[in-house]
């Protein structure tokens, strides 16, 4: 397989992880409200509100008696993603 294929597609994958992990650092933020003018908070909130939004207009059962539940299906998302990926790259 090409090289370049490879690294981009490494590259994805090692960018779709590291959004995984600003997801999971939301939703436990979510719990501890923490600064909201501490700047790498309006960061994280920043990358990832758009995603909750998207997912709660797209998908409104998601919200659950107050329990949000879009970090779970942007994860599941993100996972079937990555390795759809990955598998179609290994052959």
């Amino acid at each position: 397989m090409n090289p370049l294929v490879i690294s981009i597609v490494q590259l994805v994958h090692t960018l779709i992880n590291a959004y995984i992990w600003l997801i999971i650092i939301a939703a436990l933020m979510s719990f501890i409200n923490p600064d909201p003018y501490n700047q790498i908070v309006q960061a994280i909130r920043k990358l990832t509100d758009p995603a909750f939004r998207w997912v709660r207009r797209i998908l409104p059962f998601v919200v659950i008696s107050g329990i949000d539940l879009s970090p779970i299906v942007i994860i599941l998302g993100l996972q079937f993603i990555d390795t759809l990926m990955l598998t179609s790259l290994m052959g």
